[in-house]
């Protein structure tokens, strides 16, 4: 008898499962077009700046949708843990050459800005294993935890026309509501870092 089996027809779920992690690859595939253009626009609520660099005004702003699951070293847990605190949330993959440019920035601003109640979160994504994220993190000195996300489904939970991620290294600043208040597209240097989180920092 063959070790080999014809492939299993895919059922319906299957597709669709298969579809939504496909979309979620592809939407974060997506170059990072250099200059935003500024306005915005009623429906989304938020000034799109120079970069990539998106804020919305804080009676404009939408829940962070849920995000929890496994991290890269096999714990549990729950970004609306942190509510009370300004979240940094950093979508980063240990290929992408981005999120290495900016990883020392990261390191540092996490380090410094802790005492001030910001808390730094990573989503790891099209990483095949836990070992190439940690190897990453080792290497980095990285001093937050980041949920494991393969397929990158937590990435499609943000609603439709927030900031979402758009492409790897995507960065997105949460309030101490637990609101998005931030985006950054692309690699971020740490004084762009700073320049998003201090504002959130400083609300009242």
């Amino acid at each position: 008898m063959s070790a080999c089996r014809a492939p299993r027809r895919l059922t319906s779920r299957s597709r669709i499962a298969l579809l939504a992690a496909g979309a979620a690859v592809a939407s974060l595939t997506l170059s990072a077009c250099g200059e935003g253009a500024s306005g915005g626009s009623s429906q989304t609520g938020y000034v799109q700046g120079k970069n990539g660099f998106a804020t919305v005004k804080k009676g404009q702003r939408q829940p962070a949708p849920d995000l929890s699951g496994e991290t890269t070293t096999g714990k549990q847990l729950d970004v609306a843990d942190y509510k009370g605190k300004v979240v940094v949330l950093n979508v980063w993959g240990s290929w992408c050459g981005g999120c290495i440019a900016e990883a020392a920035n990261f390191t540092k601003v996490a380090n410094e800005t802790k005492g001030k109640g910001v808390q730094f979160i990573g989503i790891n994504t099209r990483d095949a294993a836990k070992s190439q994220a940690n190897s990453y993190e080792e290497q980095h000195k990285v001093p937050y935890p980041s949920l494991f996300d393969p397929p990158g489904k937590l990435l499609l939970r943000f609603p439709k026309g927030s900031l979402n991620p758009q492409l790897i290294p995507t960065t997105i600043a949460f309030d101490r509501d637990g609101k998005i208040a931030a985006r950054a597209v692309g690699p971020l240097s740490e004084d762009g870092l700073r320049k998003m989180v201090d504002p959130l920092i400083a609300e009242k």
